[in-house]
C-alpha cells in the first residue's frame, strides 16, 4: 500500500479537496473551499496545511478570510442552499472563543437541514500543557471542552484524539454531510497538537471519492396508500417545504398540481416551489401566511406535506388545520419528519420521485369544480390585497410637517419592482420574514432565501454572501438582494469587509426603524408594550429606554467605513420611488452597494389570519397583559393534536 507522510491537517485538506457529490448527472466538489480565522489552536495545523496547499496548488483548497466565526458558517449555509445541498464550505476556528463562535452557525445549519462542515480546534490531546490559553477547566471532568458544546447542535460530532482516527472520522463525516435525510452541521473537533502530528496516509484515502445523493422512490404500499388518500379527498392541499427545492422537485410539483388542480401553500424554506402567479399557488401558509392559503388549508381534509418539517409557524402553532377529519400525507426523505402529526400515511422517499410517481398514478384525477373555483377566488382576493399593500402610497406629512416614513410593505414593493425575476432575496429575522412570506412575489425556484428554521439575527449579510458565492460557482450572474433591519445589522455586519476584499457583489437594503421592530410588535401582543425594544437613550430616573431620544447611530456611515458604496435615502413622500431607483442603480454597479432607508415600524403587512403561540403571563398587575391573556386563552382553544 502506497502511503505519504503528512500531518493530520495536511491529510484532511487534501482529502476534502477530493470529495465529490453526484446528484444524477450533476457532479461537483462537495467542499470547494474553506473559511478560517486562525489562532493558536489551528494556525500550526490547518493554517499551515492551507498555506502549503496554496503554494503547491492554489485550486486544491481555496482559503477565504472571514471577520467572524459565526458568519463563516452562515456563508457556508447560503452556499449550500443555492447548490441544493450538493456542496458547502468548511470552516476552521481556533481554540476557545473562536470555536464557541461557530456554535450558533452550527445550530442554524442543523435546524435548516443544510450541510456545513465545522473544524473547530481543541485543546491538547496529550494535556501536556494544561491548562492552555482559552481552555475550560471543570474539576469534575477535565476532558470537557468548548467543542463538547457542539454535540447537541450537530448532526455528527467526533473528536480526532489520535492521528489514526482521522480516516474513519473523516469518512463518517462525509457520509452524514451528503445524506439528504441526515445532513446538517458536521463537526470534527481537532486538538491543536494532533493537527500538527504526522502519520502515514494511504493514497487511497486521498484519491477522488464520489458521494451519490440518495433519491429513494416511494415503496409500492406507500404510493398506493397515497393515491387512495388523494382520490378520496374532496379538499386536498399541499404544504411545500424546503425539500421541494433541495430535491429539485419544482417541475414535478408544477406538473402534479396542474394535472390534479390541488392548491399549494409554501413554508419559508419552500418559497420558490411555484411562481407566485401560478393558479394553484396560494402563498405562504401558517402564522405568517396569506388568507388564501390559511382559509383553504383550514378546511382541508387531506394535507399533503412535501419536504416540510412542520414548524410551529407552518402550522400556526397547530391552529391552521381545522377540519375535524383532516389527515396528513407526509412525503419526506427523513422518517422523522414523515411521521409528524401522527400521520398514518408516511411516504419516506424523495420529493421529486414521489411527485412524479403520484402524477402518473393519478392520471385523469382532478379536484371538483366547486373546489377549483374556491381556490381561484381566494387567490384573486389575496392578490388584490397584496397589490394594494405593495403599491406606493400618496405623499403625506405628519401634523408637524415631517414626511411620513415609508412602511415595510411599501418598501418591499419598491424592491420587488426594481428586481429581476431571477434575483435572490435574502432575509432571516425580525418582522421582514413574515412580511416577505405574505408579500414577496417569487418568480424563480432559487429566488427566495429566508432562513427561518433558526431565524438567526445577523445571518442576512453573511448568508447573502454565501448565496452569491454559490451563484458565481455556477456561473450565474443574477443579483443577490439582502434585506436587513437595523437590529439584525448591528448583530453581525462585519462581513461587508470580506465582500470588499473579495469583490463579492451583494445589494444590501438596510432598514432603519430604531429598534427591534418584530419583537416590539410581539411584545405588544403579549401585553408588554414594546418594553426594551427601542434604541433610545436610557432614562436614569425611570431606569428604562422607553422615552429617551433615539440614539444618534449613523449606520450609513458605519457601512461606508467598510469601503462599500452607500446610497442614503432621506425620509420623504417619494421614498418608494427613490428606493426603486436606488436598487436599479445598485444592480447596474459591479460593486457591493448598501442602501440606507428609514421606515415606520408601526405599518404592518395585511393580516393573513395566522396565529403564533407565545405564552402570556397568567397573572399580571398590567391591564395590557390581562387583556392579552384573555385573547391568548381564546386562541389556544383552537389548537389540535393533529393526529391523522
Amino acid at each position: 500500500m502506497t502511503t505519504r507522510r503528512m500531518t493530520v491537517a495536511q491529510a484532511l485538506v487534501e482529502f476534502l479537496a477530493n470529495q465529490w457529490t453526484v446528484d444524477g448527472e450533476v457532479r461537483e466538489r462537495t467542499i470547494p473551499g474553506m473559511f478560517g480565522i486562525f489562532g493558536h489552536g489551528n494556525v500550526a495545523g490547518l493554517g499551515q496545511a492551507l498555506k502549503q496547499a496554496n503554494v503547491q496548488d492554489p485550486a486544491l483548497m481555496p482559503y477565504h478570510q472571514a471577520r467572524n466565526e459565526q458568519a463563516m458558517v452562515h456563508q457556508a449555509v447560503g452556499f449550500a442552499r443555492i447548490h441544493r445541498r450538493r456542496a458547502t464550505f468548511a470552516s476552521t476556528a481556533s481554540v476557545g472563543p473562536g470555536a464557541a463562535n461557530l456554535i450558533t452557525g452550527a445550530a442554524l445549519a442543523t435546524a435548516n437541514r443544510l450541510p456545513a462542515l465545522l473544524l473547530p480546534a481543541d485543546t491538547f490531546a496529550t494535556r501536556v500543557a494544561d491548562p492552555v490559553l482559552q481552555q475550560l477547566e471543570h474539576p469534575h471532568d477535565l476532558g470537557i471542552q468548548v467543542t463538547d458544546a457542539f454535540r447537541p447542535v450537530s448532526r455528527f460530532f467526533d473528536r480526532v484524539q489520535r492521528p489514526e482516527q482521522l480516516f474513519s472520522i473523516a469518512l463518517a463525516a462525509m457520509r452524514v454531510l451528503t445524506d439528504p435525510a441526515e445532513t446538517g452541521a458536521v463537526t470534527m473537533a481537532l486538538p491543536e497538537d494532533v493537527q500538527a502530528e504526522a502519520l502515514d496516509v494511504p493514497e487511497e484515502f486521498l484519491a477522488p471519492r464520489e458521494w451519490h445523493l440518495r433519491r429513494p422512490s416511494p415503496e409500492g404500499w406507500a404510493l398506493a396508500a397515497a393515491v387512495d388518500a388523494v382520490r378520496a379527498a374532496r379538499r386536498p392541499v399541499i404544504v411545500a417545504g424546503g425539500g421541494v427545492i433541495y430535491s429539485g422537485a419544482e417541475d414535478a410539483l408544477r406538473a402534479f398540481v396542474e394535472a390534479t388542480g390541488i392548491p399549494v401553500g409554501t413554508t419559508q424554506a419552500g418559497g420558490g416551489s411555484l411562481d407566485w402567479d401560478h393558479p394553484q399557488y396560494l402563498g405562504g401558509v401558517g402564522a405568517t401566511g396569506t388568507t388564501a392559503a390559511n382559509r383553504v388549508t383550514g378546511e382541508a381534509d387531506l394535507v399533503i406535506g412535501v419536504g416540510t418539517r412542520y414548524s410551529d409557524f407552518t402550522t400556526a402553532s397547530r391552529t391552521v388545520f381545522q377540519n375535524p377529519g383532516v389527515r396528513f400525507l407526509n412525503v419526506n426523505v427523513a422518517s422523522f419528519d414523515a411521521y409528524k402529526h401522527g400521520s398514518q400515511l408516511p411516504v419516506i422517499a424523495d420529493a421529486r420521485e414521489t411527485l412524479t410517481a403520484l402524477t402518473h398514478a393519478l392520471a385523469g384525477h382532478r379536484v371538483e369544480a366547486g373546489y377549483a373555483a374556491r381556490i381561484a377566488d381566494e387567490k384573486a382576493a389575496w392578490d388584490a390585497v397584496a397589490e394594494a399593500a405593495l403599491a406606493p402610497t400618496e405623499p403625506e406629512r405628519e401634523p408637524s410637517g415631517r414626511p411620513v416614513l415609508i412602511g415595510q410593505p411599501e418598501l418591499i414593493g419598491a424592491v420587488q419592482r426594481a428586481s429581476d425575476p431571477r434575483d435572490v432575496v435574502v432575509q432571516a429575522a425580525g418582522s421582514l420574514p413574515g412580511d416577505l412570506h405574505k408579500l414577496w412575489r417569487v418568480r424563480d425556484p432559487l429566488g427566495y432565501h429566508v432562513e427561518y428554521a433558526f431565524s438567526c439575527m445577523g445571518y442576512e449579510i453573511a448568508g447573502g454572501m454565501g448565496v452569491k458565492r454559490g451563484l458565481e460557482a455556477l456561473d450565474d450572474d443574477r443579483d443577490v438582494i439582502v434585506l436587513v433591519g437595523d437590529g439584525s445589522y448591528l448583530m453581525l455586519h462585519t462581513e461587508l469587509a470580506t465582500a470588499v476584499a473579495e469583490g463579492i457583489k451583494i445589494i444590501v437594503v438596510l432598514i432603519q426603524n430604531h429598534g427591534y421592530a418584530s419583537i416590539g410588535h410581539l411584545s405588544e401582543t403579549v401585553g408588554s408594550q414594546r418594553y426594551g425594544t427601542r434604541f433610545r437613550f436610557r432614562d436614569d430616573a425611570e431606569l428604562n429606554f422607553e422615552h429617551g431620544d433615539f440614539l444618534p447611530v449613523d449606520l450609513a456611515a458605519n457601512a461606508r467605513s467598510f469601503g462599500i458604496d452607500v446610497i442614503e435615502l432621506a425620509p420623504g413622500p417619494d421614498a418608494a420611488v427613490r428606493l426603486e431607483e436606488a436598487v436599479k442603480t445598485a444592480k447596474a454597479s459591479s460593486a457591493s452597494t448598501l442602501i440606507h432607508i428609514d421606515s415606520d415600524p408601526f405599518v404592518y403587512a395585511p393580516d393573513g389570519g395566522g396565529w403564533w403561540d407565545v405564552p402570556v403571563a397568567e397573572v399580571s398587575e398590567l391591564e395590557s397583559t390581562r387583556a392579552a391573556r384573555t385573547e391568548y386563552v381564546e386562541q389556544r382553544q383552537r389548537q389540535r393534536p393533529l393526529l391523522g
